[in-house]
């Protein structure tokens, strides 16, 4: 009988076999698998690098770009430095005093020069002598940093070039070898930096609540880390990812999972009640002045800040040494004992370490004393003539 081989084939190694034709039939190659993989990676880094990238500057007098209504004068490398002069003429003063505003501020946010009295008392003469500001011969200039107001941005900000900036401002409006210098909150970096980059052209210099880097070398960890804690959690996380993560700074402060700066925000509970009463007397121009501000974008003005003053520093201004060793000028620092912004107890350490250095701590005042009634005469006074 003619026949074939008769096998019998079990069901379960008929379905094994199913299976096993059904996977090398519907493999992905391996090189396939690696190339998506990469082409997903690149699409998401793609799209995280655009997220945190901010957008460019609308640099003032670009055709996009807010008008130009100030005097500027051009830098060296091309950029422009818009100024407000007030006082009296330049060439009549006796006293030329450059004003630095401080963060999310302008030009026209000088407590200096908008609050100095019609008269002060300066000088002793068998009692108080009290001269019109005319008379007395004061020339103050504010200005714009760079990024803020008219000033063009500088992506290659620090700390001595916004020193520079003030020398060449002086050199430019021709007020002479020697001048003084006041800053106000991050607006003091910049004074930091004139003491340590262009001490021979100070004749005197005045810190108003000046910002603290925790991150400067010369602070013991502990008392460091005792003010950084001191802050709003928020404000301790923005100001750590302008140190450590600058490139994330735009991101985080414009993202909206977790709560950015408190600051750039203007929560007012991180202001003392002094504070709150200086600041229900602002003017609505006053407070206008805050659009001026930031009119380039966030990123180049209060960002660009934060990067700056928290960074890494080219130097400690704890090893600073006196620029006035023959008492020909003074330094003077004030700040309040209230102030929610800028804690105390590192300004306390700052002029232990460098004595000469006159401090004036304010019982009962926060981080706006500046704009109190009284005290821009107070700190004017002091700054000219070195009164203690």
């Amino acid at each position: 009988m003619a026949g074939g081989v008769n096998r019998k084939i079990s069901a379960a190694s008929a379905r094994a076999h199913t299976r096993r034709g059904k996977q090398s039939s519907s493999k992905i190659p391996s090189g396939i698998v690696t190339a998506m993989l990469a082409v997903l990676i690149v699409g998401i880094s793609a799209l995280a690098y655009q997220v945190i990238q901010p957008p460019p500057p609308k640099t003032c007098g670009s055709p996009d770009g807010p008008a130009v209504t100030a005097p500027r004068i051009k830098l060296r490398d091309g950029r422009h430095l818009a100024y407000k002069e007030h006082g009296v003429p330049k060439d009549n003063a006796k006293y030329k005093i450059f004003f630095v505003h401080g963060f999310d501020s302008c030009r026209h946010d000088s407590a200096v020069a908008n609050f100095l009295s019609p008269f002060m008392s300066i000088l002793w003469c068998g009692g108080i002598y009290q001269e019109v500001i005319e008379d007395l011969g004061v020339y103050i200039v504010s200005y714009d940093r760079a990024g803020y107001g008219e000033s063009d941005p500088n992506p290659n900000r620090t700390v001595k070039s916004d020193a520079l900036d003030i020398e060449e401002l002086a050199d430019q409006l021709g007020v002479g070898s020697k001048f003084y210098v006041i800053g106000y909150s991050m607006g003091g970096h910049p004074i930091w930096g004139c003491l340590k980059y262009i001490p021979h052209r100070l004749a005197g210099a005045g810190l108003l609540a000046p910002a603290v880097n925790y991150w400067w070398p010369g602070f013991p960890a502990n008392l460091s880390k005792e003010a950084y804690y001191q802050q709003l959690p928020q404000d301790q996380w923005a100001v750590r990812v302008a140190h450590y993560i600058p490139w994330l700074t735009y991101w985080w402060n414009t993202q909206k999972w977790f709560p950015p700066s408190a600051v750039i925000a203007h929560r007012m509970d991180i202001f003392s009640r002094r504070d709150v009463e200086v600041l229900s007397k602002w003017s609505p121009e006053e407070n206008n002045y805050l659009a001026l501000a930031r009119q380039q974008g966030e990123y180049e003005s209060l960002h660009r800040d934060m990067m700056v003053g928290f960074g890494t520093w080219e130097f400690d201004p704890l090893d600073l040494k006196n620029p006035f060793p023959n008492n020909e000028g003074s330094v003077h620092l004030w700040h309040g004992d209230e102030d929610r912004l800028v804690p105390v107890i590192l300004q306390r350490y700052i002029v232990q370490r460098l004595p000469w250095i006159h401090y004036h701590e304010l019982s009962g005042a926060g981080h706006m004393f500046p704009f109190a009634d009284g005290m821009s005469d107070t700190i004017v006074k002091a700054v000219l003539t070195g009164d203690k």
